[in-house]
């Protein structure tokens, strides 16, 4: 099954999950606010009908998405502790992956055991994709938009409100609390249902952007006051190096979002964050406003993504994949400027 940002016959997607007893959903490393609340969407409804279901995450859960572990449903996979489960999985849902490596190790648990994979995504996948089957659609704002789509086609009952919770974190983290331009109706009529429900969105709000750490704040201070700006400051590009880390005593956590906000000054187009994982490998980052698209870029450095939103993960020093980033960058910017003329 093969819907690559094709119309979706959700029932064939149905047959599938309704025929699997086992199920483990995951999500990618260092999980945002789409893949885990697209998971806690999908883990209630599934485990309210008597499926054998768990959340198991390279990754651990990050402390400002806890109030989505209500029953301690998120895993971290440990390989000895997980062995025995994985190998009987019927059915292997991987939510909001660009990239199939992105699950980490437990693509090796899924290989030797030659386990069945579904897709659910809203980035774009090349025809040539490693999933039993795949279910993309580029036009949702939100994987957690899709899981919304399922349940409410399939629920014999109103979405219960412990769905509700991780498809409204999913829809609000995505869509910048509903200021994209990626926001249309169905988000906020998604949110017109959790509020329905009960769902108390200020507090999931105050929970994921009112929760920033000391450290986090400390190493905000040193990368702002370090921007380097390109083209008359249509680019903004910053680096976060393990000594940052070090001295801020930050975590990689503490890094999220610091795109998004570089994004926000004025005369700003496109955000660029180089962000050194060791000492061989840097992690990239692309947001733009919007009048660029920048996951041709991303594309260039080895990864992809959506139209203003992208990245990478490419080898190299920090300087080196620095370099290389910001003038691929320049190089697409200056056409994309010539052309807009």
């Amino acid at each position: 099954m093969n819907f690559n940002n094709t119309t979706i016959d959700w029932n064939q997607v149905h047959h599938v999950i309704n025929g699997a007893n086992r199920i483990m959903l995951t999500t990618h490393e260092n999980p945002d606010g789409d893949g885990l609340g697209a998971e806690c969407g999908l883990y209630h409804h599934l485990n309210g009908i008597g499926k054998d279901i768990r959340i198991v995450n390279f990754s651990p859960l990050p402390d400002e998405y806890d109030y989505l572990n209500d029953g301690g449903i998120f895993e971290c996979y440990e390989k000895d502790y997980h062995e025995n489960w994985i190998e009987n999985v019927d059915l292997v849902i991987v939510f909001d992956v660009g990239d199939y490596v992105r699950i980490r190790t437990i693509v090796d648990a899924v290989k030797k055991h030659n386990l069945t994979t579904m897709n659910i995504d809203h980035h774009p996948h090349p025809n040539a994709h490693p999933f039993t089957h795949n279910i993309v659609d580029l036009s949702a704002a939100a994987t957690g938009c899709m899981v919304y789509d399922y349940l409410k086609l399939f629920r014999e009952e109103p979405i219960q409100k412990e769905s509700l919770v991780g498809i409204y974190s999913a829809v609000m983290t995505d869509t910048g609390c509903f200021r994209y331009s990626n926001t249309d109706q169905k988000c906020h009529n998604i949110a017109i249902e959790c509020l329905s429900a009960g769902v108390e969105t200020h507090i999931i709000y105050r929970q994921i952007y009112e929760n920033s750490t000391r450290s986090r704040m400390s190493l905000m201070g040193t990368f702002l006051s370090n921007l380097n700006y390109e083209l008359d400051g249509k680019l903004a590009w910053f680096t976060i190096s393990q000594t940052m880390l070090k001295n801020a005593n930050a975590t990689k956590a503490d890094v999220d979002g610091f795109s998004d906000l570089v994004r926000t000054i004025r005369g700003v187009e496109v955000a660029l964050m180089v962000f050194e994982q060791n000492e061989y490998r840097c992690r990239i980052n692309f947001r733009s406003k919007g009048n660029y698209a920048i996951n041709d870029i991303a594309k260039a450095m080895g990864g992809g993504g959506h139209a203003f939103a992208a990245g990478a993960v490419t080898e190299g020093s920090l300087k080196n994949v620095a370099r290389k980033a910001v003038e691929e960058s320049i190089k697409s910017l200056e056409q994309k400027m010539s052309l807009s003329q």
